[in-house]
């Protein structure tokens, strides 16, 4: 599967956001979840993505996705979830964002 098979959308509130990642003909959504502790920095809490998407990449496309906006608003990201860890130990690239 393709990241572009893979939809990703973003909702937030003054303290929380969520993705929700979503694949044609499955019902169930994968969620990566982060907790805003100020403008410039944030907690990626949860990952969790159901049985009926597992091993198409979705929760690493919404890993992807929470570095990327990160970048874009001049974010760091606090990888609290452990899923988000270990894609961070796994791309090095992703140390201007990543706070440890």
């Amino acid at each position: 599967m393709s990241d572009d098979d893979i939809r990703i959308d973003f909702e937030e509130t003054e303290t929380r956001g969520r993705y929700s990642a979503r694949v044609d003909g499955i019902a169930e959504a994968g969620e990566l979840t982060i907790s805003k502790v100020t403008p410039s920095l944030v907690i990626a809490d949860h990952t969790m993505v159901p049985d009926s998407l597992r091993g198409r990449g979705v929760a690493a496309a919404l890993a992807e996705r929470l570095i990327a906006d990160a970048r874009a608003r001049g974010q760091r990201v606090v990888p609290l979830c452990p899923f988000v860890r270990s894609q961070a130990l796994r791309h090095p690239e992703w140390s201007d964002v990543i706070q440890n």
